[in-house]
């Protein structure tokens, strides 16, 4: 079984809101389809969520009425792009149903807290592929916070410790620094988890409260201590992921679990 995150990088302009990629989606969909592996799919929030969460702080706790408009218009934003990318499994075979994290999961000052994967179990049991997706969610201490597709990623693999973990973004792998700002930027193919610490990612410059890169190589250096395997592709490019998914070499950043 794979875990596999779909970044917001990939499948929406994040430098425009609600701008949905509806073409590489589609090509990420049928490489999954023809792989025939079990999988676990979450996907990032993008253009759809980043912005308003940004606009109303949501990543700060309640702390004024107008986030509670700004709580339910994010959400409801991001139920969008999840129909969206629904929608695009099932016109290409994939039987998939949606799992929102405000409905399974909660928080505590930014933390895991609770979370119901039996839900995930029954689903995968018949044969259904379970879909999930960055979200606003309930906060025991701040009301509510941002739950990550990476801190899903995260949780997700405790739970069912897959064959390996895959980050689909927007360039080919892990880099020194990031390449879109430093063109001496160093491509990385494989690194255990100990020499990852070395590593320092720049946030680019789109709206992002999650942390960006940075924030995901803390992700992958915890799911790498639960002894799990992550890849990093390009999700633009042809047949990266079916051919990480059926462990044939292509051109991506494998980081090795302990």
């Amino acid at each position: 079984m794979f875990i596999i995150k779909i970044g917001g990088s990939i499948i929406t302009n994040k430098a425009k809101q609600n701008s949905f990629k509806k073409d590489i989606l589609d090509k990420l969909a049928k490489q999954i389809k023809k792989s025939k592996k079990e999988v676990i799919l979450i996907h990032g929030a993008g253009s759809f969520g980043h912005i308003l969460a940004k606009k109303y702080n949501l990543n700060e706790g309640f702390k004024k009425n107008n986030q509670l408009y700004g709580f339910s218009l994010t959400h409801a934003m991001v139920q969008k792009l999840n129909l969206l990318v629904l929608n695009s499994l099932h016109e290409n075979g994939i039987s998939a149903v949606s799992l929102p994290p405000h409905n399974i999961l909660k928080l505590k000052n930014h933390k895991f807290f609770s979370f119901n994967h039996q839900i995930f179990i029954d689903y995968l049991k018949i044969g259904i592929t379970p879909v999930t997706f960055g979200d606003v969610v309930l906060d025991e201490k701040l009301g509510f916070s941002i739950c990550s597709g990476d801190l899903l990623m995260q949780i997700l693999s405790d739970c069912f410790k897959p064959e390996k973990t895959i980050f689909i973004i927007d360039e080919d792998g892990l880099y020194s620094s990031n390449p879109k700002i430093n063109k001496n930027a160093e491509f990385i193919d494989s690194v255990a988890i100990e020499k990852l610490k070395k590593f320092s990612a720049a946030l680019d410059k789109h709206d992002d409260v999650t942390g960006g890169m940075g924030g995901k190589i803390e992700t992958i250096k915890n799911i790498a201590k639960l002894g799990i395997d992550t890849v990093l592709l390009n999700g633009n490019k042809p047949d990266r992921l079916f051919k990480v998914l059926n462990g044939k070499d292509t051109i991506s950043t494998t980081i090795y679990g302990v």
